[in-house]
Formats: C-alpha cells, structure tokens, sequence
C-alpha cells in the first residue's frame, strides 16, 4: 500500500483536474440490450461494440472527460481497425477504468435489499485488470428506501463489502470509485432521501477506517439529495443543491480527493443544472471538487440518434460532447439553460 500511495493520490487528482468529470460506460449486456431494444437497435455483440467504438472515438472529448469506467466485455475489445478501446482512450487522455462488482442480489433475510457481489478472485482480477491498463475501479451497492427500508443489515453489510474491495483495490494500485448508490425510486422526501445517504456514507467510512484503506486515494460517486419520483414535493434546483452539499458536509472527511455524482436516471439538463447549482453556491467553501459520473445523462441523447445506423455517427458524436461538455461548464459553475438551445 505504502508503495503504491503516491501513484493512488496522482491518479485521483488527475480524474478531478482541469474541471472535468468521469464517463460511465459500464453497462452490463442485458442493461445495454434493454436500452438498445427500446430503440430497435440490434441486441448484439458487434452493434454493442460498435456503440462503445462511437464513444471513445468522439473528437474531442478528452477536454471534457478525464477517466471512463468500462464493462469486462469493452476492456477487451477493439475498433473495427483492430486498436483496443483502452488505448483509444488513453491516447485522448482520458483513464481507463473497469467495473468490478457482479451486480446486487437479493440480501438473505431481507425482503426488498440487496447485497452487491463480487469480492471472489477480486485480487486475481484486479492484477489482470491493471495489465490490461485499468487505473481506476468501481464498485456500486445499491439502497432502496421503504417501509422499514433499509435496514441497518443491509447498510453494514454493504458498507463492509465496499471497504474490502477498496482495500484490494489499494493493494493493487488501482484507485477505487466507491458507489453507494441511494435509489430514486418510492414517495420518500428529499428529507428522508437525506438521512440514508447520510447513514450509508457514515457507515461505509467507519468501514473504511477499520480495513485500513487511504481516504486520499478513493473517489466518492454518490446520489444527489433528491425526493423519490413519486413524491408529491419535487424541490427547486436549488433546494437540492443546498440539502445535496450539505448533507455531504456532514460526512465526508476532508481529505477525500473528489466526489463525482452519479445521475441516476436524471435527464441530462436537470443533472446539469443541480451540479452547476452546488458549484456557483457553495464552490468556495468546499474542501472537494463536486463532479460528475455519469451514464445516460451523457449517452442517452447519442444513443437516440445513433439506433445502430453508421450513416448517424457524427450527429451522435456531437450529441455526445454537447453533453459532455455542459457538464463541464456546470463543475465550473457556468451552465446555463442556454447552453441547451440549438446554435443558428
């Protein structure tokens, strides 16, 4: 660990430099078939690396987004003329990472939780990972508030299973992206939506502190504070800006490098502006860099106007790095609503 402390600490800084923000790429097969069947695109192996190929050969997009995390599958590929996507990436500038967790199944005991997997031949696969030149990790545990939900089970449990794979992660000089991910899904209250984050992210650093792992060498991707979907109370911009950076305040030690929001199912204009709220509210007072991490609210719009068809791909492109690129000008604190509409 000690050896790999200052290769850790650079990594991290440089996926928080220069204002820009992580591009998650790291759909599994059957989450990527499902967004594809939606838009009549074939459920393929080759139209899925075809996808990935539109992403990382975007011009220009490494002004925009320093780290990209990848799916097993996509670390392994190449483009059609035969060059690995990881060393796409790395010749735009942008960190390759992976995806490490199996996905959550259901907590044993504990009707409505889950618990994620993935900690089996870990080490193994972080080694062959780092050959294949992965420099960062992610690993998401998924909360779900309800009735009675959730448990102190569930949060433990998730919260030990976090440290571990950050401590392996550590070991094998790959800076993790801990993701404990509180759903959008339910009526709770931005209030209530507060007090589990609040719980989860206390739990998972006191976990932290017992596996001995080095805060300044991990990135947190976490949910904003925001009322579940079918609350009847849905908060300004700014209310959530303001319950998001405080909360986070609270609970997230100082030395922590950068936290990177994950978008959750926000549309990609709202998830701007909220960002761009918390960093032109409360930029000068924070101890982190607040950035983004985010899937569809960057794809969604490409994906839309690719549908598989090759004669789409520059369109799809642009869409791409307009996304992209409003999300940096929101870590910067200048987004704005016009940046939306069309150039004449």
């Amino acid at each position: 660990m000690e050896m790999n402390a200052k290769q850790l600490m650079e990594t991290a800084r440089a996926l928080m430099a220069d204002g820009k923000g992580l591009l998650a790429m790291d759909e599994s097969d059957p989450t990527c078939n499902k967004r594809f069947e939606k838009l009549g695109i074939p459920q393929t192996l080759e139209a899925r690396r075809a996808y990935r190929e539109l992403i990382v050969t975007t011009p220009r997009l490494g002004e925009s987004i320093s780290g990209a995390i990848l799916y097993d599958a996509t670390i392994h590929q190449k483009t059609k003329d035969g060059v690995s996507l990881v060393e796409v990436l790395s010749k735009a500038g942008i960190i390759p990472s992976i995806k490490v967790d199996s996905g959550a199944d259901a907590l044993a005991g504990h009707p409505g939780e889950k618990i994620t997997g993935g900690l089996d031949r870990l080490r193994e696969r972080l080694a062959e990972y780092a050959k294949l030149g992965a420099r960062f990790a992610k690993w998401r545990a998924v909360i779900t508030i309800g009735e009675g939900l959730p448990t102190c089970a569930c949060v433990h449990a998730n919260a030990h299973a976090l440290a571990r794979y950050v401590a392996l992660c550590q070991e094998a000089g790959i800076v993790p992206i801990v993701e404990p991910e509180v759903l959008m899904d339910g009526s709770h209250s931005l209030k209530r939506c507060c007090e589990v984050t609040e719980k989860i992210i206390r739990a998972m650093f006191h976990e932290f502190y017992d596996q001995r792992v080095m805060i300044e060498g991990i990135i947190l991707k976490t949910n904003m504070i925001l009322p579940g979907l079918k609350c009847p109370k849905q908060e300004s911009v700014e209310e959530v800006a303001d319950a998001t950076v405080m909360c986070l305040m609270r609970v997230v030690p100082a030395a922590v490098p950068g936290i990177a929001f994950l978008s959750g199912g926000q549309s990609g204009e709202l998830a701007s502006a909220r960002l761009n709220a918390m960093n032109v509210r409360f930029r000068s007072r924070l101890p982190w860099p607040l950035s983004f991490s985010f899937a569809r609210a960057i794809q969604q719009p490409a994906m839309e106007i690719w549908r598989g068809d090759d004669g789409n791909i520059k369109a799809a492109q642009e869409a791409l790095l307009h996304r992209a690129n409003c999300n940096r000008a929101a870590r910067r604190g200048e987004y704005s609503s016009a940046m939306e509409k069309p150039q004449i």
